[in-house]
């Protein structure tokens, strides 16, 4: 059974930063890619980047500069580094199993339950 756990969520000013962690059992992490997806209030999920089992990264154009995904895998971690957090980066944060954007937003059921980011001054 794919666990996807998230922490590190919070609340913080604008322009402050926040690392969510995600720590993942249940199938070979390594040789999978990790994705971050985040839903703000009112609207639809929202694929963030990913991080390939070769440890290639590609981002949505709106954090392209401001976040960075890593992975540890002998953690079996995945990791999300936000810098120069904006209001509208405000979401719940999930972490899922695969590096596609498509796939990963019809399958919810890879993905964890979720770690709050808040940007408010």
């Amino acid at each position: 059974e794919v666990q996807l756990v998230e922490s590190g969520g919070g609340m913080v000013q604008p322009g402050g930063s926040l690392r969510l962690s995600c720590a993942a059992s249940g199938f070979t992490f390594s040789s999978y890619g990790l994705s971050w997806v985040r839903q703000a209030p009112g609207k639809g999920p929202e694929w963030v980047g990913a991080i390939k089992s070769d440890a290639t990264t590609v981002y949505v154009e709106s954090v392209k500069g401001r976040f960075a995904i890593s992975r540890d895998n002998a953690k079996n971690t995945v990791f999300l580094q936000m810098n120069s957090l904006k209001p509208e980066d405000t979401a719940l944060y999930y972490c899922a199993r695969g590096h596609y954007s498509d796939y990963v937003l019809r399958h919810k059921e890879d993905w964890g339950q979720g770690t709050q980011v808040t940007v408010s001054s």
